[in-house]
């Protein structure tokens, strides 16, 4: 998983793109605000500063190969509403977790779907994984269902020892 340069990602309506430290206060929403958060562990900024400090943070783990973090627009609005994530790989590179967050306003939209179709495509077919896994809330029925008409399947027997509320889905490469 090496890039000699940010693998942006365009669908029908989004632009997937790297993080700037211009995202600051939208990264700042994402992780602090309440119902963004209501079945998310993670730990909350305090400041702006400590989302730039996470910026740099993402950033510099992708320049490690540890993950790739793209921030989801519209394309015709650079504006960030919620971003999504490949980590967590496995040592051997053929295993990721998704991670995603969207802003309330453009919830149950579709939007987080396309970008998540689009995240999986590049995951199966640029990363060649065999596995992306995802972790959600027992309880975020809108997470669950996005996951399922994805067609990721619940695995009941693992258990997410950070988080027990939380519950895992798998999508194995066909």
């Amino acid at each position: 998983m090496i890039f000699t340069s940010f693998p942006i990602i365009e669908t029908n309506r989004l632009l997937l793109r790297q993080l700037k430290k211009s995202d600051a206060s939208i990264i700042f929403f994402l992780r602090s605000d309440k119902e963004v958060n209501k079945f998310i562990k993670r730990p909350k900024p305090e400041s702006i500063d400590d989302a730039v400090a996470f910026i740099s943070k993402i950033n510099n783990g992708i320049k490690e190969n540890e993950w790739i973090y793209w921030c989801i627009s519209l394309k015709e609005n650079p504006k960030v509403i919620g971003t999504i994530s490949l980590w967590h790989f496995s040592e051997d590179k053929t295993i990721a977790e998704v991670g995603y967050d969207l802003h309330p306003d453009y919830q149950q939209k579709g939007i987080m779907a396309e970008a998540l179709k689009a995240v999986l495509n590049f995951g199966f077919k640029t990363l060649n994984l065999k596995e992306i896994e995802a972790f959600t809330h027992r309880n975020n029925e809108a997470s669950k269902k996005l996951l399922v008409n994805n067609k990721f399947i619940h695995i009941a027997n693992r258990i997410d020892e950070d988080n027990l509320n939380n519950i895992l889905f798998s999508l194995q490469n066909s």
